[in-house]
């Protein structure tokens, strides 16, 4: 048995994510109030928007893994808070602190490196932190619980999803369901994607926000070891200092945050 595309994947991930959302809001009694969010045009179209970038996010990441790139694929979501930062100053017009530049700046020098190293630009890297980045972005302007919007997000890519794997099952392609084992992985790929997000909506409700921040430097720390330590990729000494002076530019935004941070309830009293 050949192993699944990661077309083959998101498609289920998408699929199984729906599933699993579903069964959560019967469980919670949430069904009719996500149901009403279909009649309210201008969310549903920024459900739409965000859905789009949400799957363009999980196809980029997964098609990165199914490659051997882990590595650059922990680069994207290592840079992803400072897209948010720069998403903070062009779009909301929010004024940088000296710490923040000096982060930028570290961040664009290892940029910069590791284009040269890699002799491109590193674009899956980009792809993953834009995407996120824009995600977040418009998921923002929305005054959403994160079951509902991901309800409604997986929705959205129901049907291609499903004409996808059709089409994969017509061709003798498709490998769910050509064993138990393989076929319930696949469909464990929903729990994967929703409990993690609930989990981190509910921390963010019970956690100081600088310890929410710091927390999603775990995940591409994980995969930056999953990819050099268990999956053996190259690290040359130019992207090792690459990676330095974006793990630099992450200091100096950890420290700003939690600095930020504890000076709101000065500010508030």
């Amino acid at each position: 048995m050949h192993k699944a595309s990661a077309f083959e994947i998101l498609a289920n991930r998408g699929i199984w994510s729906l599933v699993l959302c579903v069964i959560l809001l019967a469980s919670l009694k949430q069904l009719r109030t996500t149901f009403a969010i279909f009649k309210q045009p201008r969310t549903l179209a920024l459900l739409g928007l965000s859905s789009l970038f949400l799957t363009v996010n999980w196809a980029v990441y997964i098609w990165s893994v199914s490659v051997d790139r882990v590595v650059e694929a922990s680069l994207g979501y290592y840079i992803t808070p400072l897209v948010n930062v720069a998403f903070g100053v062009f779009i909301f017009h929010e004024r940088m602190r000296r710490i923040q530049w000096i982060a930028v700046a570290f961040a664009a020098v290892g940029v910069v490196i590791l284009t040269i190293v890699y002799g491109a630009l590193p674009w899956i890297a980009i792809a993953l932190a834009a995407s996120w980045g824009t995600y977040s972005l418009v998921k923002k302007t929305l005054n959403l619980g994160a079951l509902e919007g991901l309800s409604i997000e997986t929705t959205f890519a129901l049907l291609p999803n499903l004409i996808y794997l059709g089409y994969l099952e017509s061709q003798g392609r498709a490998q769910f369901g050509q064993s138990l084992g393989f076929s319930l992985l696949l469909a464990c790929a929903g729990l994967a994607t929703v409990i993690p997000l609930l989990a981190y909506n509910g921390a963010t409700t019970r956690l100081p926000l600088s310890v929410t921040g710091l927390l999603q430097y775990i995940c591409p720390t994980i995969m930056f070891l999953v990819g050099t330590l268990i999956n053996r990729e190259t690290m040359s000494l130019g992207r090792l200092v690459g990676f330095c002076f974006i793990w630099f530019a992450l200091v100096f935004l950890g420290t700003d945050l939690v600095k930020t941070n504890r000076n709101l309830p000065a500010q508030n009293s």
